[in-house]
């Protein structure tokens, strides 16, 4: 397995990691007919964006097993109001396709964007996890991630989904 930074002719392959990992990760989190209906076409103009902007705003890393983009980790500044972003980064995502999970594939990549994020000059980082996720929050709390007591709704797929801010600390390179 092979971790790099994407390039914009990944954005086909993290659309469809991320749509399977969504499937696979969330039902009874999510409404059924919402995970049904997602696609990689519906991610894909999103991630042609992300991987199109220069100077990147959101750096994203891929992981390859076999030539095949098998997960994905992107991160950048953190983005809420209650932190400073030239300390704090924030992790906006981390899929990875459900035929690597548990196989380290999740730990390795998190550790190149961590990596990434404190030889940035970064102090600590935060991500966001639905509440209800509990192989995810074993996942991060494995990695030294805590809950930081910010809770928000985030009801921007049309319907509620409680998540839970975890943060960790950085250690410099």
């Amino acid at each position: 397995m092979v971790i790099r930074r994407a390039e914009p002719g990944d954005a086909e392959a993290i659309a469809a990691v991320h749509v399977r990992s969504w499937q696979a990760a969330y039902p009874g989190l999510m409404p059924q007919a919402h995970l049904d209906g997602l696609t990689p076409a519906m991610r894909l103009p999103v991630w042609n964006r992300l991987l199109g902007e220069s100077p990147p705003r959101t750096e994203v890393l891929v992981a390859e097993a076999d030539g095949s983009v098998a997960g994905f980790a992107a991160f950048g500044p953190g983005r809420d109001d209650d932190v400073d972003p030239a300390t704090v980064a924030e992790i906006s995502a981390i899929y990875l396709m459900p035929e690597v999970w548990g196989a380290g594939v999740g730990g390795r990549l998190m550790a190149a964007a961590l990596d990434g994020l404190a030889a940035g000059g970064y102090e600590q980082a935060t991500l966001w996890v639905i509440d209800g996720s509990t192989r995810a929050r074993r996942f991060y709390e494995r990695g030294g991630w805590r809950p930081d007591g910010a809770v928000q709704r985030d009801e921007s797929d049309g319907f509620p989904l409680t998540e839970v801010r975890y943060r960790r600390a950085l250690h410099r390179c």
